[in-house]
């Protein structure tokens, strides 16, 4: 069974013991979580799309850690003489979640 869950304006498509990165959640590593905006369920019995979530379904996971992405670099620079340049870097806060189960809903 899978299912398309949604959280930090991103869409993931998850299955039971997946671990994967997602945007910050203000949770501490060992903490168990619930994702209730399941956008799209699917299994051996078909797939059911939500209008535009489906109907008591959730997704449960746990932290596996807090983390940062790799760093990402900014520069800027304008052409000719007496010109200015910036470089800036920046590193996004990231959560590393695994799925322990999906609850269909009624």
């Amino acid at each position: 069974m899978f299912a398309v869950i949604k959280t930090g304006g991103k869409q993931y498509k998850v299955a039971a013991d997946d671990v994967f990165t997602v945007e910050k959640l203000e949770a501490e590593a060992g903490e168990t979580i619930r994702f209730e905006e399941v956008l799209m369920l699917g299994g051996e019995d078909g797939v059911t799309v939500g209008a535009p979530r489906v109907a008591g379904a959730a997704v449960e996971a746990t932290v596996v850690e807090q983390t940062r992405g790799p760093k990402t670099i900014s520069f800027k620079k304008r052409r000719r003489k007496h010109s200015s340049k910036r470089r800036r870097g920046h590193r996004q806060d990231l959560t590393l979640v695994k799925i322990v189960a999906i609850h269909p809903g009624a």
